[in-house]
């Protein structure tokens, strides 16, 4: 009888590319991947086939999304496509949801910092404020960067130890997201440094593949951060 690999895989994967609306936080924009986001969701599931059959592990059959839709419409085309192999279930959470800026939503960068001018309550937003991961607007339901990513790492942490239960060790976990997110929660994984946050962003559709080992630790086990041009701003 086989012997259940000692350690399991969480596969990291940010939504494909989405029709956005321009200098608009993405955070909580509600709309559908464009062409090439469909085809990048295409093309991650061969990525996460062709690691699998290399580690031997098995695939878990729920894969844990995001519950806003560029995310959603990317797990369920890998879904699809990762159908023959029985792995199609969708678990929709907003734990896994970028990070927000509350009842700010969906307002361009410039009308963000001119309500905050005309409040006579708050200071002016200081420079870089979008980037910078601690930074909270001060508005009901608003998180910082750093609140978004210990929120997922919780969700990702719980969600291991829960499939631990039913698969033993010896498997990938998909969950499907954001990249503002996800690199927070690598950075209170322990697999990510500060400095490191802000140098890298993800790409689209392709997965970081995050390896817990049996002691319950973290490790960057593969798949390539993409360098950030712009150090200026987050990508979501």
């Amino acid at each position: 009888m086989a012997i259940a690999s000692p350690v399991s895989f969480a596969a990291l994967i940010r939504h494909g590319d989405y029709q956005h609306q321009p200098q608009v936080p993405g955070a909580m924009q509600p709309y559908q991947l464009n062409a090439d986001g469909e085809l990048q969701a295409r093309q991650c599931v061969p990525l996460l086939t062709d690691f699998s059959a290399q580690e031997e592990l098995t695939i878990a059959a729920d894969i844990h999304t995001s519950c806003l839709l560029r995310a959603w419409q990317t797990a369920d085309i890998i879904g699809q496509g990762l159908a023959a192999d029985g792995q199609a279930q969708l678990i929709e959470t907003a734990q896994l949801t970028e990070r927000s800026v509350g009842s700010m939503a969906n307002l361009t960068l410039a009308q963000i910092e001119q309500v905050v001018h005309l409040d006579p309550r708050y200071a002016d937003l200081p420079e870089g404020w979008k980037s910078n991961s601690h930074f909270c607007l001060p508005y009901p339901g608003a998180e910082s960067l750093m609140q978004a990513g210990h929120r997922v790492a919780d969700y990702i942490v719980q969600t291991m130890r829960m499939q631990q239960r039913s698969y033993g060790r010896g498997f990938i976990q998909i969950f499907v997201g954001h990249g503002a997110a996800f690199r927070h929660a690598a950075y209170h994984l322990g697999v990510m440094t500060q400095p490191a946050i802000k140098k890298f962003s993800m790409h689209y559709a392709r997965p970081i593949f995050l390896r817990l080992d049996a002691d319950q630790h973290w490790h960057h086990h593969s798949g390539e951060w993409k360098l950030r041009p712009d150090t200026s701003q987050y990508a979501d």
